[in-house]
């Protein structure tokens, strides 16, 4: 009777005799309920299978209950070493070794350390880390965790505690700090919400699907000092229904306050029109606004279709089919490059060709080396394929080069365009100038072929006319200082319309606009503080907003429509790269916490994400490229649909020592999705 009553017994069915059931995967034990905690704790211990199909907070319970025991039992045996101590005082070093070597935790029990007794400070490092290693291998973490700011920040905050620091638990992890932490990121948020009076603020809301048809809402919130995250919504049962869209718009608008909203910007999975109008119709001053880093991937992604543009890219990526498809020439390839990838992964399909064709641009010479090396023609692995004469060919072909070397021209300067757009900085007043300079780069480029010239300039100008011109844009570029005062700016004269209709807008009551005539006529004569040397001088070096800040005090209402306009971002791009944070907390296992628990832990993490973000600006880090190769795009797999076992015959007898990537492991043994990874 006494162990029926056993809290792990909900957990389990008893069978006859000494036997039973986990309700979770079905298998049968032999042992009782002491060999059934073992199984669901996950600990290989006991000569117990670890259940694969357990709940984390299952398991989390399990293992305190085992822990609380293995304290009682610590407890026990340290009272009646203390009466030794009593008849013994010498014993006080024997009596510290047999605590530590009683405490041992079951992952300790089963990878055991060196002996404590003879410490040195090269087995405590090692010690540590392996006990690291462990953690990681056993909650199957990403190893990109470790490049993490608070990775080191915790083991030496770990390390000041010295010897018995005691981790949070679990439920004090998902409790106590999780309340603690939203707390001191949601007084950041509180600070930086002051400044909304003078400048406004963007709402920005993205949307993240998966296979499964789930569609998450993230809503940010962006002025000059910062971007947040605010909350997400789970529109999954809802998404195509403009009125539902409709009232959570509002409802996101009403927590802001619909007087420091100056826009929001939105992705095409919306159903844009619908949720744009609602806005302008009851949102008198509040613009809605297309993606500009969206608009330039769809620039980017119609360059690709052009027909001599799609040649050349099966013919590149014939060439780094062959060579990231064997390892062992893969390993020649970074040998003759000096390390270096022959292709890149990109945050978007189109970004990762044109990134790729780069790449193998800048290293057409060491290709051609390679090709024709004693090493590659003695290897019969790949030396002997067809694809090889046809890859051997193609590196020959001075055509192709070319090709490839116009095909990196025309996509340059909008992949310069789609950089600055996604730092998230308040760089809506110049996204007009970056077009203009990214359409005449095409013109200089083909000034002796106009129907290149044409053909890509009309793909440009449809995108921009469809997707990204917006009244706020040109009023925003009306207001810069660096365009409104370059002789060399041809397009004020087209967008000073859109700018009066904006003032309009900003300004609808009378009172408003009084003298308002007078202050544009102030500030586009450069009179009064606008003319002073200190304001001339800092045209082109200080942010448009700020500059307006300090020297805009000759034209007040001006001056406050003007802050407010060119303090906003143009983009959703960089905090798309957040993505992977839903691809992890919306896993199927973390979807069994309770949903305010879920999303605190989204709010975290996005949040801590978009700081570090904002910390690493002024690394030298590519926005548009990620840190590890795809080994899933069609730049490697040689097939769409590629079988299960395909990534073993991508390495074959070159296993030899040689380590996988994590991407490399993660999808080929868990699939390209697979959240565990993150990847």
């Amino acid at each position: 009777m006494v162990r029926e009553k056993d809290v792990c017994w909900e957990y389990a069915e008893k069978l006859d005799g000494n036997k039973v059931r986990c309700k979770f995967c079905q298998r049968v034990l032999n042992g009782g309920i002491s060999r059934l905690k073992h199984h669901l704790s996950r600990f290989p211990s006991k000569g117990v299978n670890p259940c694969s199909k357990v709940r984390d907070d299952v398991t989390d319970r399990v293992r305190n209950i085992i822990a609380s025991k293995d304290e009682i039992k610590e407890t026990t045996s340290v009272k009646k070493q203390k009466v030794a101590e009593v008849k013994s005082p010498g014993s006080l070093s024997a009596t510290k070794a047999l605590m530590s070597l009683e405490t041992t935790s079951p992952t300790g029990k089963i990878f055991p350390t060196s002996n404590p007794l003879t410490p040195s400070s090269t087995n405590n490092q090692e010690n540590a880390e392996r006990s690291i290693a462990l953690f990681f291998f056993e909650n199957k973490l990403d190893f990109s965790v470790a490049r993490s700011s608070s990775y080191q920040l915790m083991i030496d905050a770990i390390g000041k505690c010295g010897p018995g620091f005691t981790g949070p638990s679990a439920e004090i992890l998902k409790t106590t700090w999780l309340e603690r932490i939203k707390s001191e990121v949601g007084l950041q948020s509180k600070d930086v919400e002051k400044e909304w009076a003078t400048t406004g603020c963007t709402i920005i809301a993205d949307t993240w699907t998966d296979y499964k048809s789930k569609a998450i809402i993230n809503f940010l919130v962006s002025s000059p000092s910062r971007t947040f995250f605010h909350k997400s919504v789970d529109a999954s049962a809802y998404f195509k229904n403009t009125k539902w869209l409709a009232d959570l718009f509002d409802s996101v608008i009403q927590e802001f306050g619909p007087e420091n909203v100056v826009q929001i910007i939105m992705d095409s999975s919306f159903n844009y029109t619908g949720i744009a109008n609602h806005i302008v119709q009851n949102y008198g001053t509040i613009f809605v606004s297309p993606c500009a880093s969206q608009c330039l991937n769809l620039i980017l992604e119609e360059f690709t279709k052009v027909d001599w543009i799609s040649r050349c890219i099966l013919q590149a990526q014939t060439i780094s089919k062959l060579i990231y498809n064997n390892a062992s020439l893969l390993d020649l390839m970074k040998k003759y490059s000096g390390g270096q990838e022959l292709i890149r992964t990109g945050v978007t399909k189109s970004v990762s060709t044109f990134l790729s064709l780069q790449s193998m641009l800048k290293l057409r010479t060491r290709l051609k080396h390679m090709f024709h090396s004693p090493e590659y023609a003695s290897n019969t692995s790949y030396a002997n394929k067809p694809q090889s004469l046809s890859c051997i060919a193609i590196a020959e072909d001075g055509d192709f080069w070319r090709t490839v070397e116009e095909c990196v021209a025309i996509s340059e300067p909008f992949l310069k365009v789609l950089r600055e757009v996604s730092e998230g900085k308040p760089i809506v007043g110049s996204i007009y100038e970056l077009m203009t300079r990214a359409k005449e780069s095409i013109r200089t480029y083909y000034i002796m072929d106009e129907n290149k010239c044409k053909t890509f300039l009309d793909i440009v100008d449809k995108k921009w006319r469809d997707q990204l011109h917006s009244p706020l844009h040109a009023a925003a570029a009306f207001l810069n200082p660096s365009i409104q005062y370059n002789p060399e700016i041809k397009f004020l004269s087209s967008i000073k319309e859109d700018f009066f209709n904006v003032l309009e807008k900003l300004l609808p009551v009378p009172d408003m606009r009084r003298d308002i005539t007078n202050q544009i006529y102030t500030f586009t004569k450069a009179h009064g503080m606008f003319g002073c040397s200190l304001a001339r001088e800092a045209r082109n070096t200080v942010a448009p907003w700020l500059w307006w800040e300090q020297y805009g005090d000759s034209a007040p209402g001006l001056q406050r429509v003007a802050i407010r306009i060119l303090s906003q971002v143009c983009s959703t791009f960089s905090f798309q790269r957040q993505w992977s944070t839903f691809r992890q907390i919306h896993s199927e296992k973390k979807n069994k916490i309770d949903r305010e628990t879920l999303n605190d832990l989204v709010y975290i993490n996005y949040n801590l994400k978009l700081t570090k973000q904002v910390n690493a600006k002024s690394l030298e880090v590519d926005l548009l490229q990620s840190d590890d190769i795809d080994m899933t795009s069609e730049w490697v797999e040689e097939n769409e649909t590629a079988s299960p076992t395909q990534w073993l015959d991508r390495f074959g007898p070159a296993l030899d020592g040689n380590d996988l990537n994590t991407r490399q492991f993660g999808s080929s043994i868990f699939g390209a999705n697979d959240p565990i990874f993150g990847l």
